[in-house]
Order: C-alpha cells, then structure tokens, then sequence
C-alpha cells in the first residue's frame, strides 16, 4: 500500500488521482493529520497506515517567507522528512522524497548533475538540502528526486498566477534571465508511480538509493513560460496581456533565485527508465484546466 503524505498540494492532488485512475491501494494524509510541525501526528499517521513505501509529497515551499519563518521551514523539509524516513528505514520500507533544483546557486551555466556540489543560496533550499542529507543518513531505502517549477491545472503556480494577472492588467513584467524547466505535477506524478512500480518489478536494489533529477524536458526562462501561457490561453479565447522581459535586479525578491537552475535527468531514465515528456507537451491541457477552474462569473 501507498502512502502519499502532502495530499493537499499540487504533486499530491495528482498522486492521488493517477492513484486511483490506475486502482492503486493508497492512502492519502495532508493536515491537519498529518503535519511534520508536529511529529506524533506523523508517527500516528504511519502506524495507523501501515505501508509498504511511502512517497513523501509534503513540504514547506513559500521560498521567500521561509526567510522569516525558519522554524517551520526546517520542520517541514529537514526534521519532518527525517522522521518520516527513521520510520521507513524501521519498516525497511522504500521511501521516495521530492525535493528541488533549489539547493543549487544557478551558477554553473550547465545543466546540472546529481553529483555537483550543492550550494543553496537561501533558507528554503538550504533547508531542503538538510532534509536530503538527513533523510540519506537515517539508512532509509531512499530516492530522492530534485524538481523545478512545479504547476498544475489547480493549486497556487505560476500559470494561475499570470492568468489571474493577466486579467487585470495589460502589462506584466517577468522575469527573463532565469533559466529552468517547469515542471506539471502531473508528469512528475507520473514517473514517481513509475519508480514504484519498478521497485516493485525487481525488488529494492543498491541503485536505486541516491538522489535523482526529475523535470520535465527542455527549458526556458519565467519569462518564456508566462509567453508559452498566454499562447496556450489565447487559443480559448483569452485576451493576452503584453510580456515585457525584465531582469532579476528589476524585481528584487528575499531569496535569490538561482539563474540557470536546469537539471540534468539521464540518471533517473537510465535507473528506472522513467522520463518526462517535453515542458510544451503538457502545457495546454493544465491552462486550460486553469481558465476553467477560474473563468469569471
């Protein structure tokens, strides 16, 4: 049986509904039963489930309040996340555990690799980080799996965000000199049951520990992605904004945002022949759920 922690967010919504597309044993935990700010909930919630691998979708994600708000950023992506893998490590059960293309500067100019050095720049990827090295160290059977710009078709992202915007206002201005993937929730939904369903194939092998990158193909710039939206929109009707390009000095954040945070996927397809399609590929369905889910009136 499944167990999908984090079932309120983007990855765990569609967790749980390829889940039961595909008549998977599964059950789901969000809060306020399960919450990593508060461990006996997380030790109940894994008794009480009693899985055979866990896929840990649960994390502290606002990157900028985690600046202020350290304590439940450490609690929701470095303790909480160890706990939960101390527990499965206990079961000798997998555990697969997402984290993000945060923990890296940006700065190396190339896609990136799982074993190039990490070196976040803020609280909220430093703290992810720790959760990988913690979640390694408790001798968990675990996989963990680095993304990048996670949207969906429901949820808080940056595609509703630009549809809502672009409602309002004629002009909007983003961000073009950071590089990246985005990534649907779906895709990646997708490959992580593959993961599942490979372990299950073969049994647990010494590979498959270590940490994976997993995006979506291709790449381009939040400014590229807010384009690829209004292009998709405009096919149902929608009346696009104009895009104006604008450098990050241009939109100053708490965080520093790493400017060329491409992630470099062969590993995870060359372990558990799992791959994501093509960023575009899955664009259009999502916005369209996307206009739906907020069509005025």
């Amino acid at each position: 049986m499944i167990l999908i922690t984090g079932a309120s967010g983007q990855l765990g919504q569609d967790l749980i509904t390829l889940c039961r597309a595909q008549g998977r044993d599964f059950a789901a935990l969000a809060r306020p039963d399960f919450d990593f700010e508060k461990p006996d909930t997380v030790i109940a919630s894994f008794s009480a489930a009693q899985p055979t691998i866990v896929i840990n979708a649960a994390a502290y994600t606002a990157v900028d309040k985690a600046e202020t708000d350290q304590d439940a950023a450490r609690a929701g992506n470095h303790t909480g996340p160890r706990l939960l893998a101390e527990l499965c490590a206990a079961a000798d059960i997998p555990f697969i555990h997402v984290s993000t293309d945060y923990v890296f500067d940006g700065n190396k100019g190339a896609p990136y690799v799982e074993t190039d050095p990490p070196n976040p720049t803020g609280i909220y990827g430093a703290s992810k980080r720790a959760g990988e090295e913690a979640v390694l160290a408790t001798g968990a059977k675990a996989v963990i799996l680095r993304t990048a710009w996670v949207y969906a078709g429901h949820g808080k992202n940056f595609a509703r965000t630009m549809l809502n915007a672009g409602r309002k206002m004629p002009v909007l201005r983003v961000v073009a000199d950071q590089r990246g993937t985005p990534t649907a929730a779906a895709d990646l939904a997708a490959a992580i049951l593959g993961i599942v369903d490979k372990i299950n194939q073969t049994g647990w092998q010494p590979g498959y520990q270590g940490i994976f990158h997993a995006t979506n193909a291709g790449e381009t710039t939040w400014h590229g992605f807010a384009t690829a939206i209004f292009e998709e929109a405009a096919r149902h009707g929608y009346e696009s904004p104009e895009v104006q390009p604008i450098t990050t000095a241009d939109w100053p954040t708490p965080t520093r945002r790493p400017p060329d945070s491409r992630l470099d996927c062969s590993r995870l397809t060359q372990t558990f022949g799992v791959n994501l399609p093509d960023w575009r590929a899955s664009l259009g369905p999502i916005v369209a759920a996307l206009l739906a889910l907020d069509a005025p009136g």
